[in-house]
Parts: C-alpha cells; sequence; structure tokens
C-alpha cells in the first residue's frame, strides 16, 4: 500500500452497522487514506461518502457492492487504473474481475477487514 494513493471504498454507508462503515473506520485506524462512494452522500469520521466517482489515482478499490450493483462501476474503475481491487464476500464477479486483469490490475477475492487485522493489506 502507498501512503499517498487512497484506498476506494465503493459502496460506502454511514451506518455503522455495514461492512463498507467498518471498513472505512479500519482503514483510517490505520492511518490509511479513504477515499468514498456511495448511493447517498454522508460521512464517516472525516471521510466523505461522494456519489460521484473520484479522478485522483487510487491504490486500491475495495467492492461492497454486489455483481448486479457493480455495472455503473466498472469503466470508472477501469480508467482508475488502480493496483488492485478487493471483491469483499458476496461482490465476487468472475466477468469484471477478467476486464480488471486484462487491464494488468490485480483482483483479490477477500475480505477487507480480515486483510487489514492480519497484516495482508
Amino acid at each position: 500500500m502507498t501512503e499517498n494513493k487512497p484506498t476506494l471504498v465503493i459502496g460506502a454507508s454511514e451506518n455503522p452497522d455495514r461492512y463498507s462503515n467498518i471498513a472505512i473506520n479500519m482503514l483510517r485506524d490505520y492511518k490509511l487514506q479513504v477515499l468514498a462512494v456511495g448511493n447517498k452522500t454522508g460521512r464517516v469520521r472525516d471521510v466523505n461518502i461522494e456519489k460521484e466517482m473520484p479522478k485522483s489515482d487510487v491504490d486500491t478499490v475495495t467492492l461492497y457492492v454486489s455483481p448486479k450493483n457493480q455495472t455503473n462501476f466498472i469503466e470508472p474503475i477501469l480508467a482508475l487504473k488502480p493496483k488492485r481491487v478487493i471483491f469483499n464476500p458476496g461482490t465476487e464477479n468472475q466477468e469484471f474481475a477478467q476486464q480488471l486483469e486484462a487491464q494488468g490490475i490485480e483482483t483479490i477475492e477477500a475480505c477487507t477487514l480480515v486483510m487489514l487485522r492480519t497484516g495482508q493489506y
């Protein structure tokens, strides 16, 4: 993880029971920069949830949206050219993963929270 390139959380929510919210909090606990995109604008700690995809450099995209809701994110994610995309449990999408890998973007089917806790992030 490159310190100056943030992680983008897609499917971000202000609801503290949602895994995307827990992930934002944990990423910030680890002092990582976070960008967040969700259905509604809002805020988790010092992270603004936006409805539009960022245009800036992103190291990692971590997905918290189901495969059927990923369609509108495919082209914007490919355009960001992140180093990797993490498909959290329930977001696995083989077709999208193949598109990413064809562009040289690493794909990981894993839990961001577990990766952080076990030093694999």
